[in-house]
């Protein structure tokens, strides 16, 4: 509010307004055109805030820019951090746990299949050898309370190992059944017709051993065909009857963390008769027996390809001629055929149990007991 100094104006001094302003401020003139353009302007409070942040920020998990908030103070922004750490930490989880069903560890394949190896050892009559029907030569026997064909392949208890599940090793028994059913009963393999029905079911890597077998036999620990198979020698005699008896037992176990192993020990009793062209006695059929005692192993990849690894063979055939090699089939001594050698070292095909190993290439078939002497059939 402007006014005359309390104790009036100084002498020599002006009383109006003019004269206290200073002479520089008393050039500057507005004009009239200059006060109507200056009019006043009010900017509103969203103007006035100009590039400042917001007071109130969005509740959302995630910030309006797309990425992740920034960290916060007080308690209200450590509680959203710590939601968003779980929810991480629980995602991770659910990954890992997604990807470890769709992709479970598998333990590595096993090694390449070995090579196969096979004992054959004939056994030589020390009797002459009985002759007669089928039926009245099995009745006789201790054969007379076997199985026919498949049906005396019978399957053990099944439990899952270590590493291996019930289900796999069901099937590893299965093949083992099916690999004896084709190399022992096949009326075709029997005779020589055929050999695939058996070479489909082993290790691809035994398929070129097992073809040098067929085109080559040799009595060699390797290259025996009645390693791999039964086959009579065409030439010699032929099965009279197909109904083959059969008994024996299946064990399973774990032969490696990635490989199991099925042990088959069966007794097949075969009623044959002399081939075309061979001298025949009145007395017909006469049986011949064969103790098969296999080693085959399964890793993961023969369990899903239904194939095997015929790792060992060791079997016993009777009654045939010590001069007769059965490296390329067996060679019956049919009905009527007199003994051909005699020894203390007595082999039994039916006895149960282990088989008892002989320790030349060739032994002695022990007199058949039937039932009513006392002797056991084989399991």
């Amino acid at each position: 509010m402007s006014g005359n100094p309390p104790n009036g104006t100084p002498e020599g001094a002006g009383g109006s307004d003019d004269e206290y302003r200073s002479d520089e401020y008393r050039s500057v003139v507005f004009d009239e055109d200059f006060v109507r353009a200056a009019r006043l302007q009010e900017f509103s409070a969203q103007e006035r805030m100009g590039e400042h942040a917001r007071a109130v920020r969005s509740r959302s998990i995630w910030s309006s820019g797309g990425g992740p908030p920034k960290p916060l103070g007080g308690s209200g922004g450590a509680a959203r951090q710590g939601r968003i750490i779980v929810l991480c930490i629980a995602l991770a989880l659910a990954g890992a746990v997604y990807m470890g069903l769709r992709n479970p560890y598998v333990p590595p394949a096993g090694a390449p299949a070995q090579a196969m190896s096979s004992t054959v050892v004939p056994l030589a009559p020390s009797e002459p050898v009985p002759g007669g029907r089928p039926a009245d030569l099995y009745a006789g026997s201790p054969a007379a309370q076997y199985r026919i064909g498949a049906a005396g392949i019978a399957f053990p208890g099944v439990r899952r190992t270590r590493h291996f599940t019930e289900e796999q090793v069901q099937t590893a028994l299965t093949i083992a059944k099916d690999y004896l059913v084709q190399s022992s009963l096949d009326p075709d393999v029997l005779s020589g017709a055929a050999s695939r029905p058996v070479r489909v079911l082993l290790d691809p890597d035994q398929l070129t051993q097992f073809d040098q077998s067929m085109l080559a036999p040799a009595g060699n620990g390797r290259h025996a065909v009645t390693g791999w198979l039964v086959r009579f020698d065409p030439a010699r005699a032929v099965v009279a009857d197909t109904r083959v008896r059969v008994s024996g037992v299946l064990t399973a176990g774990e032969a490696a963390p990635n490989a199991l192993e099925v042990t088959s020990d069966h007794t097949f009793v075969y009623a044959v008769r002399p081939a075309t062209g061979q001298p025949a006695a009145a007395d017909g059929a006469s049986l011949f027996t064969v103790r098969r005692e296999l080693r085959l192993r399964f890793d993961r990849d023969d369990l899903m390809a239904r194939r095997a690894e015929l790792v060992s063979a060791y079997v016993m055939a009777g009654p045939q001629a010590c001069a007769d090699d059965p490296a390329a089939g067996f060679r019956p001594l049919t009905a009527g055929a007199g003994p051909t050698t005699t020894g203390p070292a007595a082999s039994d095909p039916y006895a149960s149990g282990s088989p008892r190993r002989t320790a030349g290439l060739c032994g002695v078939l022990a007199p058949a007991a039937t039932p009513e002497q006392g002797v056991s059939p084989a399991p």
